[in-house]
């Protein structure tokens, strides 16, 4: 049932709440930041925590009023969804086995969600999850934030417009060092979960950074999956889900593709690429410098391509936020993902209208595409890197 508040909402910032993303959690922080930085959000509830004790300090923390601070995520939906001010948005950040569940939850109770990735845990509960969002209306967006760098828009339309001709050659790869040794070991939270496929399902380094990969490959390129042949290992004893994989990509025409993940590769950080090769061209874009775009004409001089500068397009120029030569990264790009999503919320203000057509975000339905990336890539390599469908 929808709230009063969720039909005579105005115009002002979107009430939203919080489900996870209390103490000793990382990416809660980064949403409330991306969610702040345009003043189109504010957070008045939270389930921020499943522990009562940690919930309540983690509220006083953030400054929640103690009243709309939650204990679970299904109380809250319920209470907020009654209040005349209450939530019109949730931003859900906790492990994966989560997802599905309190997403359900909001999204009967008639409030929009803006969800962590991977989709769900399960390609069953994705599928369900999308039905469900068909079914109610709502707003749904998937934080695959790398979408919202401008090099990254700029990328996607210099392919759309034809600048590289027909696509060749995609090569994403996502290399990190931080579990090359057993962290899970040690306690530390944000490495047990994702060791747990109770709570990461089937997927390990495939599912919490391989699928950003997957994702900023098809989101730039537009080219759809035929199959995958994927390698998957678990390097560190013990450790019951992977922690880098290989995959071979053939794309529907033709085109044909690489992605290698990683959390065992020394030397890495975060070290995000994308290579697309076409026959009149090809582009690169490295995540740790991400305001130029490598630009080579097939045989001219390569081009650079910089953030707010001469060659930049208006897909770039549309989530470019200070003039050319101040440097604008993960945080700016993570907050153009909630940017897109306040107008996508507020265009649903207006008795379900749709937002602008240059409106950009992940969809629930390119989070079921990225569960059954990993669930393939899990089966392909069960049979000795078989050629698998999705």
């Amino acid at each position: 049932m929808v709230g009063a508040s969720k039909s005579e909402a105005g115009s002002g910032p979107i009430r939203y709440g919080m489900v996870g993303g209390g103490q000793g959690a990382f990416i809660g922080g980064v949403h409330r930041i991306a969610a702040r930085m345009d003043g189109d959000f504010q957070l008045v509830a939270g389930a921020l925590s499943s522990n009562p004790e940690r919930a309540k300090a983690s509220a006083a923390d953030i400054g929640l009023d103690p009243e709309r601070s939650y204990t679970s995520y299904v109380e809250m939906a319920k209470a907020e969804a009654k209040r005349p001010d209450g939530i019109e948005a949730v931003a859900i950040v906790t492990p994966n086995n989560v997802h599905f569940p309190a997403a359900k939850a909001f999204l009967e109770a008639g409030i929009h969600v803006i969800c962590d990735k991977p989709l769900t845990a399960t390609l069953t509960e994705a599928k369900k999850l999308a039905t469900l969002v068909e079914t109610t209306g709502k707003v749904f967006v998937l934080t695959h934030n790398y979408t919202g760098y401008p090099m990254i828009r700029q990328a996607r339309e210099m392919v759309a417009k034809g600048q590289l001709g027909d696509i060749r050659v995609v090569q994403a790869e996502y290399p990190q060092d931080w579990l090359t040794e057993d962290l899970a070991a040690t306690g530390q939270k944000q490495a047990s979960w994702r060791a747990d496929p109770k709570q990461s399902g089937v997927g390990g380094a495939t599912g919490d950074i391989g699928t950003h990969a997957y994702n900023l490959a098809r989101f730039v390129t537009d080219l759809e999956l035929d199959s995958l042949s994927a390698d998957l290992d678990a390097f560190v004893p013990g450790r019951l889900l992977d922690d880098n994989v290989n995959v071979m990509l053939r794309f529907k025409g033709g085109a044909k593709g690489m992605i290698w993940a990683s959390q065992v590769a020394p030397g890495h950080e975060n070290g995000l690429k994308l290579r697309v090769y076409g026959s009149k061209g090809g582009i690169e874009w490295v995540q740790a410098d991400p305001n130029y775009l490598s630009y080579t004409p097939f045989g001219q001089p390569k081009q650079l391509i910089t953030r707010g500068g001469v060659g930049a397009g208006p897909a770039a120029a549309r989530v470019t936020r200070v003039p050319s030569g101040h440097p604008e990264g993960y945080l700016e790009g993570f907050a153009n993902i909630y940017q897109e999503a306040a107008r996508a919320i507020r265009a649903a203000r207006k008795k379900g209208g749709k937002p602008a057509k240059d409106v950009i975000y992940p969809t629930v339905q390119d989070g079921v595409e990225g569960v059954a990336f990993v669930e393939a890539c899990v089966r392909s390599s069960k049979k000795n890197a078989a050629w698998t469908k999705l």
